[in-house]
């Protein structure tokens, strides 16, 4: 076992886990630890706490001291540096006339590395910018070109829940997102409806999505034939939760429907490429589709910048 306290630098942001060097430090403490981006300030919270060495990625580093008033009066003045900053970088940018939106300015503790965050479109040379900041601040200077989720989790907000945007509250990383979750959960692939503030498909969609493709595993696909206690039918509904199954039947020109649970029902023939099939069914809204398949497309390339 391993005694660990969690660290966050940002709210939002993800937690961190640092070795308390014997010390005990609670919740809502601030400490100065290192970290691969520079000495930083941050605070506790989660207190001290044993946690299995295979939680935990080693080595793990010590903190540096608990934060004393000195340390939080450097904090604050950093805070007030990077607003001026921003301002400074703002009037460069228009100087330099470059196609780029400044977003946030972060400093590091120790002031040895002033981290500028921006979004563009495509990729922007921004090395004439990067001289004019290192002679200003003389300190080492990195510009990161950021997407528009991280954009929207730096702005905060609320979503069409009512609650507060996942990025700003409890997210740390963005995992992939796709149409394919929207169709798994049967989900309206309606724009308006699965897609964020940041006009990309929701992160909400993948909570769920490994149970759905567990018990998607098991289940028969629209279309296909299956064998019930009730004979041969196609099925024409799946509750993926529920494992429940809904089959139509036909007799002579009749047709009726019925409900079954999975374990009742054994597949004869499958449906292949459904997704395929899915894309050219007539209760789809095709300008809709290619707005998501582009939102989709956009989300990869901001992921590979």
């Amino acid at each position: 076992m391993a005694n660990i306290i969690g660290v966050r630098f940002k709210k939002p942001g993800k937690i961190y886990f640092f070795d308390p060097d014997g010390k005990q430090v609670d919740k809502g403490q601030y400490v100065i630890v290192e970290t691969s981006m520079g000495m930083e300030y941050g605070e506790v919270v989660i207190s001290n706490r044993q946690l299995p060495q295979e939680k935990i990625v080693a080595p793990l580093k010590k903190i540096i001291r608990i934060a004393t008033p000195k340390d939080a009066k450097q904090n604050e003045e950093n805070k007030k540096q990077e607003k001026e900053a921003f301002k400074v970088c703002e009037k460069k940018i228009v100087e330099h006339n470059l196609n780029m939106k400044l977003m946030d300015v972060e400093f590091k503790f120790d002031k040895s590395k002033i981290l500028f965050f921006f979004t563009a479109d495509g990729r922007i040379d921004f090395r004439d910018l990067v001289k004019d900041l290192a002679t200003i601040y003389k300190t080492r200077i990195e510009l990161r070109q950021i997407g528009v989720r991280d954009e929207i989790k730096r702005l905060g907000g609320n979503g069409i829940c009512g609650r507060e945007l996942c990025c700003c509250s409890f997210l740390g990383n963005f995992e992939t997102v796709s149409i394919k979750m929207a169709k798994d959960q049967k989900i309206s692939l309606n724009p308006s409806k699965i897609a964020g503030n940041c006009g990309r498909l929701m992160c909400c969609l993948q909570y769920e999505q490994n149970v759905y493709e567990e018990k998607l595993k098991k289940l028969p696909k629209i279309g296909a034939i299956v064998k019930t206690p009730d004979g041969e039918g196609e099925v024409c509904g799946i509750e993926t939760l529920k494992e429940i199954i809904k089959v139509k039947f036909r007799d002579g020109e009749e047709t009726f429907f019925r409900k079954f649970g999975a374990k009742d029902v054994k597949i004869i023939k499958n449906v292949e490429n459904k997704e395929e099939n899915d894309d050219k069914n007539e209760d789809i809204n095709k300008e809709e589709l290619e707005e998501l398949k582009k939102m989709e497309e956009l989300d990869k390339k901001e992921k590979n910048m």
